[in-house]
């Protein structure tokens, strides 16, 4: 239930931002600051795994809110929905321990846009997950990266996609839909 508080925080606090100083840069690096509370733990008394991609999703929000793509694409029937994520660990973080969130676009490609997140503290970053998001209509189909960056006026300001990505995501791609994905062990 505490993420469920976090989200409403987050998102009171960058719609405030937002009406304050203006949308950010798609280029910009969003940072939320959070503590590992007693229901982000394990039985090993460190931050569970899972519990990473939750929080992450905080950070995802923030940036979506303070860029303006969140209110054209509430404006517009579209929605994002993670397709690919990949985490990796370098430290813990304890019980309690303060660490900030920060969250940036990495790029795109004709079908998804990247983001990375990472758990840093004083400037060491403990974990990152990269994460490949679709565009899709609520009335159905995929949104097109031309038309997404249209809604914000055209502000596609976003890198080239490191040359490792596309090899990562043909790595992590299960089958389309439309195609079968039977439980089979070798």
């Amino acid at each position: 239930m505490n993420v469920w508080w976090r989200t409403l925080l987050t998102i009171l606090r960058a719609r405030v931002m937002l009406r304050r100083r203006g949308p950010v840069p798609t280029r910009s690096v969003g940072r939320i600051r959070l503590r590992t509370l007693p229901t982000d733990i394990d039985l090993l008394r460190h931050m569970n795994n899972g519990r990473y991609a939750s929080l992450f999703d905080l950070g995802r929000f923030d940036l979506l809110i303070r860029t303006g793509l969140w209110d054209a694409m509430a404006a517009r029937g579209w929605y994002a929905v993670v397709a690919t994520e990949t985490i990796t660990f370098r430290k813990s973080l304890d019980l309690w321990q303060r660490f900030t969130v920060e969250s940036r676009l990495l790029g795109h490609d004709d079908k998804a846009v990247y983001q990375i997140h990472r758990a840093v503290v004083g400037g060491e970053v403990y974990a990152e997950m990269i994460v490949r998001a679709r565009f899709l209509r609520r009335s159905g189909g995929v949104l097109p990266m031309d038309e997404l960056f249209a809604a914000l006026g055209g502000r596609d300001d976003l890198p080239p996609l490191p040359e490792w990505v596309p090899a990562w995501v043909d790595g992590a791609s299960l089958p389309s839909t439309k195609e079968p994905a039977p439980s089979v062990w070798e």
